[in-house]
């Protein structure tokens, strides 16, 4: 004010100088104050922050490279499954092969068991029943022949040997004809 009556203009935009000097000194004291204090506490953040976000990226990396070997042991382990299946359907087709082939062997066995003792029992039924048809016969040619004689031909021997006689020429004739 002094000044303004002086007859002096003031310039209002530049500020009086002790003022200027004063907040210089202040902005000197506040800015060591915020050096000293608060810039270390704002770069040790910083540092921790650049620190966290490193470890988070090798972190990253580490997991990534993790996955990658883990999934290369399951694709390895999967292959194998797929090989060991492979194989195992083969394995198993190869013995139902085997085991069809075992059954119809053992099937063709059991069928020519079966022929072989039919023809086998065949066999002895023809005989047992030529052998039944032999007495029949005998006993009736015999019992015909003796009332043609008019005599009895009971002699069994005699019977047996003229039986056997009659029926072996009828079966060299039935040869022959053949």
């Amino acid at each position: 004010m002094i000044l303004a009556q002086e007859g002096e203009k003031e310039n209002p935009l530049i500020p009086p100088w002790p003022e200027v000097v004063i907040g210089l000194i202040a902005f000197v004291i506040v800015f060591a104050f915020l050096a000293k204090k608060l810039l270390p506490n704002i770069n040790k953040v910083l540092e921790e922050r650049r620190e966290a976000i490193e470890g988070g990226i090798e972190k990253a990396e580490a997991a990534q490279i993790e996955a990658e070997s883990v999934l290369e042991q399951y694709k390895a382990q999967l292959a194998e499954a797929r090989h060991e299946a492979a194989r195992l359907r083969q394995e198993a087709q190869e013995q139902g092969t085997a085991i069809i082939q075992e059954m119809k062997a053992e099937g063709q066995r059991q069928r020519e068991e079966i022929i072989a003792a039919g023809h086998t029992q065949i066999e002895a039924d023809r005989k047992a029943a030529a052998t039944a048809l032999r007495q029949d016969v005998g006993k009736l040619a015999t019992d015909l022949a003796g009332k043609l004689v008019g005599e009895s031909l009971e002699d069994v021997a005699r019977q047996s040997r003229t039986i056997d006689r009659f029926l072996d020429e009828l079966e060299e004739k039935a040869e022959a004809a053949r």
